[in-house]
C-alpha cells in the first residue's frame, strides 16, 4: 500500500457513524420500503456506501433481505408472501385494504409485515411502537338458497 506525503495509509473502506445518530425505522414496513428503494437503486447502478444517507440507519439493505430470507427458510412466510412484497415495494406504497383488487394483496402484505416485524426488532432495525393486534376481517355470509 503506497503511502501519501502526509505519511497517512489511504483507505477507501468506508467509515461507520456513531450509533448515537443512528434512526430505527418506526415499523417493518418502513424498512422494507428503505430496503426496497435500496435495491432499486443499487439495480439502476447506484452504490450502497454505509452512513452516506440522509439519515444514518442500524443495518445495510441486506440485512432486511436476510432477515425476509430466514422467515421464508423456516416457512413462517412463503413466495406469495415474498412476491406481494416485492411488488408493492416497487410501487412504494402499501396495498389499499379498501380497494376490492386489492385486498388478498392486502392481507399477505399484513402477514409478511406481522412476521417481518419480530426479527428487525431483535436486531435493533426496527424501535417504534409494538403493532397491535390485527383487527379480524368481517365478510359477509351469503347462503346458497336451493333453486
Amino acid at each position: 500500500m503506497t503511502r501519501p506525503a502526509s505519511g497517512a495509509l489511504r483507505t477507501t473502506a468506508p467509515t461507520l457513524s456513531s450509533l448515537d445518530k443512528v434512526q430505527p425505522f418506526l415499523n417493518a414496513e418502513e424498512a422494507w420500503f428503505w430496503t426496497m428503494a435500496a435495491l432499486i437503486a443499487r439495480r439502476d447502478g447506484a452504490r450502497i456506501v454505509s452512513g452516506r444517507g440522509l439519515v444514518a440507519r442500524p443495518c445495510e439493505p441486506d440485512d432486511v433481505v436476510k432477515a425476509l430470507d430466514r422467515l421464508y427458510r423456516h416457512r413462517r412466510i412463503d413466495l406469495a408472501h415474498a412476491r406481494i412484497m416485492r411488488i408493492w415495494g416497487e410501487r412504494g406504497t402499501a396495498p389499499d385494504p379498501t380497494a376490492p383488487r386489492e385486498r388478498g394483496d392486502y392481507r399477505l402484505w399484513r402477514e409478511a409485515m406481522d412476521r417481518l416485524d419480530w426479527p428487525l426488532r431483535m436486531k435493533g432495525i426496527v424501535a417504534g411502537p409494538e403493532p397491535r393486534e390485527a383487527e379480524a376481517d368481517v365478510v359477509a355470509f351469503h347462503p346458497v338458497r336451493p333453486v
